[in-house]
């Protein structure tokens, strides 16, 4: 009998060894110097040099045996690693190709102007996986299996009909899960934690099979300028950012590839013969403003209403970052132009502009909002709707063709959030916000 998976994966050794080599140099380097901000311009100049040439030969051996690497990794895919998983696995059974969990817990308790960067190498490796034609799409699969913590909490949600999060709080209600998102620290800030409770209400909206259509809405706030009134997200926590809580895997990556493929796609079982993924149509409420990761997340839902006095924004570039899969969705919605408007020159658009109804279902006023969500929630309820959707969903975003993006995008991304811009950019909001 023949496989495509050699039994023995295929090393490399001396070039193993030479990345093994070179890595070490790099970090007795590192550890021989102050932190990057109290470095002179000649010792930048010599780590910047020193991790050029490392990760080069890292972006070379990923890229050469990817398949050989995700196989070990995987036994033979027969694992279901997810993305914080796959990285652990990989320090430890290739050294030097990417951070240890100990350099990790290093960078971690930095804020971001004073880490080394090393996310950036574990970018470099999943770019490699997931452009790799058959590691990318077990690793997309795997990040569609439901969560452990999911697991364990669904049969209290089966029964009680309520699962209350930090940042979300889970209602079942004839039929609808009511996902509301209910950090009004924040204004619905997105952080590690709200992509942790997120992709947990997410699988638990899925698999219930008392389930037939979800909602997301944000919560009232106690903030001053918005007290008593809904929000539904202010984009990526940008104290956060700065003082080094947000992650690439933890939440750039498992945000897009976690519970935002899960709305599109549907959470991945076992399942039966004629499907692996339960999936379920949803509706958005826009109020008060969809920004940055906001307005991404409307691209993935299959209806969205925005009450007349809100507004959508993708400042991600503007900011310095890239906005999530927004360069991959938007245009398909909006046209190249308008596209371009909003992520390259960050330009918001209000709900009773034309422009909105390229992006919105439907915008109505603000008390109004409640009674056209429970018709817009009817109308998904049809037995036909959820293979339509599929099929729909299929048609415009091909699993392999987001696979290709988000390889990219885990490189480029991690870039961007080392980028001098971003850190300068970040460090003044947190200071003029604190």
């Amino acid at each position: 009998m023949t496989t495509d998976w050699p039994a023995v994966p295929l090393r490399s050794p001396l070039a193993l060894c030479a990345l093994t080599v070179e890595a070490r140099r790099v970090d007795d380097l590192l550890a021989r110097l102050p932190m990057p901000s109290a470095r002179t311009p000649a010792q930048r100049d010599a780590v910047s040099s020193a991790l050029d040439k490392v990760r080069g030969m890292r972006a070379d051996y990923v890229e050469a045996h990817a398949e050989e690497i995700y196989a070990e990794l995987t036994s033979g895919l027969t694992r279901h690693l997810r993305i914080d998983e796959l990285v652990r696995a990989a320090a430890r059974a290739y050294p030097g190709l990417v951070p240890t969990d100990e350099q990790m817990a290093a960078e971690q308790s930095r804020q971001q102007a004073e880490k080394e960067g090393r996310e950036i190498d574990q970018g470099i490796f999943l770019r490699g996986i997931l452009r790799a034609p058959k590691a990318g799409p077990h690793l997309l699969n795997a990040m569609l299996r439901p969560t452990p913590r999911a697991l364990r909490l669904l049969p209290e949600f089966a029964e009680s009909g309520v699962a209350r999060m930090e940042a979300v709080e889970l209602r079942r209600r004839d039929g609808v899960a009511y996902l509301t998102l209910c950090r009004d620290d924040c204004l619905n800030a997105e952080d590690a934690q709200q992509v942790d409770d997120m992709e947990t209400a997410v699988d638990l909206a899925l698999l219930d099979p008392g389930v037939r259509v979800g909602l997301l809405r944000g919560g009232e706030m106690s903030h001053p300028r918005y007290r008593g009134r809904r929000v539904f997200c202010a984009g990526i926590n940008l104290k956060k950012l700065s003082a080094g809580g947000i992650s690439l895997v933890d939440f750039l990556l498992r945000r897009e590839l976690g519970y935002i493929h899960k709305i599109v796609r549907g959470v991945f079982t076992d399942g039966s013969w004629h499907s692996k993924v339960i999936d379920k149509p949803w509706v958005a409420a826009v109020d008060s403003f969809a920004i940055g990761g906001g307005a991404q997340l409307l691209l993935v839902f299959d209806h969205v209403l925005a009450a007349s006095d809100a507004y959508i924004s993708l400042p991600a570039a503007t900011e310095g970052i890239i906005p999530g899969a927004a360069n991959y969705r938007l245009t398909r919605f909006t046209g190249p132009r308008t596209a371009r408007q909003m992520i390259l020159g960050g330009r918001r658009i209000r709900a009773d502009e034309p422009d909105a109804r390229l992006m919105v279902d439907e915008v109505v006023p603000p008390e109004d909002m409640d009674e056209a969500i429970d018709r817009a929630l009817a109308r998904l309820d049809g037995d036909a709707v959820p293979a339509n959707r599929r099929m729909l969903n299929l048609a415009e975003e091909p699993p392999e063709a987001f696979g290709r993006y988000m390889a990219e995008f885990a490189l480029q991304q991690a870039l961007r959030v080392y980028g001098k811009d971003v850190i300068g950019k970040v460090g003044r909001f947190a200071a003029g916000s604190a």
